[in-house]
C-alpha cells in the first residue's frame, strides 16, 4: 500500500502530519522525474503543480474526477524526488521537453493536460512544442511571467522570493506564504495547512531553477502561439495570479484565433483553487474537456463566461 499524508492544524497551532495507507496512489518514477498516478482504464489526465506545490497537492482533487480516469501529477524537475534540470536559468521550454520525455517514457501518446499556476507555462509551452500530444488543454490560475530576457537580472520583487527561501528556509517561508493562497484563511485552517505543507518540502535549488523560469516566462504570448483551444479556471478571489492574467491569456489566444476560450471561476476559492474547491475545479475541468465525462456536470458549480 502505498502512503498518503494528512495535514492538520493542532491546539497549538503547529502544522502537524498523520499518515493513512491508501490504495489508491501509486509513486512512481521515470526519465529522473517522480510522479503519482490513480490508474485508471479512461483518458489520462496530467496535471502540472505550481510553484510552491507538488504532485501530492492534486491528491483530494482526484477524489473527485471519475474512477474511470487515469490520472497523473509530476513532481517538476528539482521537487521532491525528481532531479534538476542541468540549467542554471531554465526556460519553460526546457521544463515542457522533459515532460515530452516522461511522456514518451511511460507510454502516454496523448493527455489531457492541466497546468496550475508556474504549471500553466509550462502546459502552454509543451503544447507548443507538441501539439498532438494534447486531447485538452486547461489553465488554472495563469500566471503570465516576466518577460525578462537571458541575461537581465531578476525583477526586486522576484528576487525576494529567493531572498527569503534563503533567509527562512522552506519551512518558515512556506508559514510566511501559504495563507496568502487561500481565500478566507482563518477559516479554512485545514486548507492552508495542506498548502504550507506542500510548500514547507520545496528544494531551494529546484524551487530557485523555477524562479527564473517564471522570470522569463510570458504566457499570453505562448499561448498565442497554441493550436489547440485552451479552457481556462480562476478561483474567484485569487491574489496571487488575479483575473487579469487570465483574461490577458485568453485574449491573446482569441485575437490570434478568432474565437474566444472558455473561462470558468470558482467563488470563495484563492489561489490553490484545486484544493480549496477541488469538488467545483473537478465540475470545472469535466465541464471545460467533455471528452472527461459522458455527463458534463452544470454551470452550478461555477460561473462560465462565454467570451
Amino acid at each position: 500500500m502505498n502512503s498518503q499524508f494528512i495535514y492538520e492544524l493542532c491546539s497549538s497551532g503547529l502544522l502537524m502530519r498523520r499518515e493513512e495507507t491508501s490504495p489508491t496512489f501509486r509513486q512512481l518514477e521515470a526519465q529522473g522525474v517522480s510522479y503519482i498516478e490513480r490508474p485508471g482504464p479512461g483518458p489520462a489526465v496530467f496535471f502540472l503543480h505550481g510553484i510552491g506545490s507538488s504532485a501530492h497537492s492534486f491528491e483530494r482533487l482526484f477524489e473527485h474526477l471519475p474512477a474511470t480516469l487515469r490520472l497523473i501529477a509530476w513532481n517538476a524537475p528539482g521537487y521532491l524526488a525528481s532531479a534538476s534540470l542541468d540549467i542554471g536559468a531554465p526556460k519553460a521550454s526546457d521544463y515542457a521537453e522533459t515532460l515530452l520525455g516522461l511522456l514518451d517514457d511511460i507510454g502516454l501518446a496523448q493527455v489531457h493536460l492541466v497546468g496550475h499556476s508556474l504549471g500553466t507555462l509550462i502546459a502552454s509551452a509543451f503544447a507548443e512544442r507538441a501539439r498532438d500530444r494534447i486531447a485538452s488543454l486547461t489553465l488554472a490560475a495563469s500566471a503570465q511571467g516576466y518577460g525578462i530576457e537571458d541575461g537581465a537580472p531578476l525583477l526586486p520583487k522576484v528576487a525576494k522570493r529567493l531572498e527569503d527561501l534563503d533567509a527562512f528556509g522552506p519551512e518558515k517561508f512556506a508559514e510566511t506564504r501559504a495563507q496568502g493562497l487561500v481565500f478566507e484563511p482563518n477559516r479554512n485552517a485545514s486548507v492552508v495547512a495542506r498548502v504550507q505543507a506542500e510548500m514547507s518540502r520545496i528544494n531551494p535549488a529546484g524551487y530557485a531553477q523555477a524562479v527564473h523560469m517564471l522570470a522569463s516566462g510570458d504566457l499570453a504570448a505562448s499561448v498565442a502561439r497554441v493550436t489547440q483551444e485552451p479552457g481556462f479556471i480562476i478561483g474567484a478571489e485569487d491574489q496571487v495570479t488575479p483575473f487579469d492574467q487570465t483574461r490577458a491569456a485568453a485574449d491573446r489566444w482569441a485575437e490570434a484565433h478568432g474565437t474566444a476560450p472558455r473561462i470558468v471561476t470558482i467563488p470563495d476559492a484563492g489561489h490553490a483553487v484545486y484544493v480549496q474547491a477541488p469538488g467545483p475545479f473537478a465540475a470545472a475541468l469535466l465541464e471545460l474537456a467533455p471528452a472527461l465525462s459522458s455527463a458534463p456536470p452544470t454551470h452550478s458549480e461555477g460561473d462560465t463566461h462565454d467570451r
